[in-house]
């Protein structure tokens, strides 16, 4: 768990409205919702780069919204939360979604994030992970981008090879 998630954590351990006020604040363009300064902050306090700092609100309004209280489960990156959830459901959707987030520029990512998110509802998300991809998201290279899509592939054609070798055994 990242230092940022913990902290949020452990602020909602004390305090019961904060993800009300946080998932309120993803209405809003991150970081422009005055109620989320007291939650975000504090623990951004000498940051300057205001991507970095729309960053943390995305993170922590999508925490906020996503949040259940789960002790002990397993944390999975978004791209193998995504095969997961395409595996389990059946949906082909999800593979068109996840391609859509992964060309989402820099304007479009709180969108289309915050509708994988909702997609993602049942699948326990690192949103530590989710938030040290998000910062190298405009990266010339899309290592981020590539790296879920790794995750994605490798875990949706684990789940495709499974059945094929099944059904080689049972012929």
């Amino acid at each position: 768990m990242s230092g940022f998630i913990g902290w949020l954590e452990r602020l909602n351990e004390n305090d019961g409205k904060v993800r009300s006020i946080l998932r309120r604040s993803l209405a809003f363009e991150p970081g422009e919702y005055v109620a989320a300064y007291p939650y975000v902050e504090p623990f951004l306090k000498d940051e300057n780069s205001q991507q970095r700092r729309e960053t943390f609100y995305l993170v922590a309004g999508i925490w906020a919204a996503h949040w259940r209280e789960e002790k002990g489960a397993v944390l999975v990156p978004i791209g193998k939360a995504c095969a997961n959830h395409q595996n389990s459901s059946g949906s082909t959707s999800t593979e068109r979604r996840f391609i859509n987030l992964l060309d989402a520029d820099r304007d479009q990512l709180p969108h289309r994030l915050r509708q994988m998110i909702v997609l993602l509802k049942e699948q326990p998300i690192d949103f530590g992970h989710l938030l040290k991809g998000l910062q190298y998201w405009s990266n010339d290279q899309k290592r981020t981008q590539q790296e879920w899509a790794r995750d994605f592939y490798r875990n949706l054609n684990d789940e495709n090879s499974a059945e094929t070798q099944s059904e080689k055994d049972s012929n």
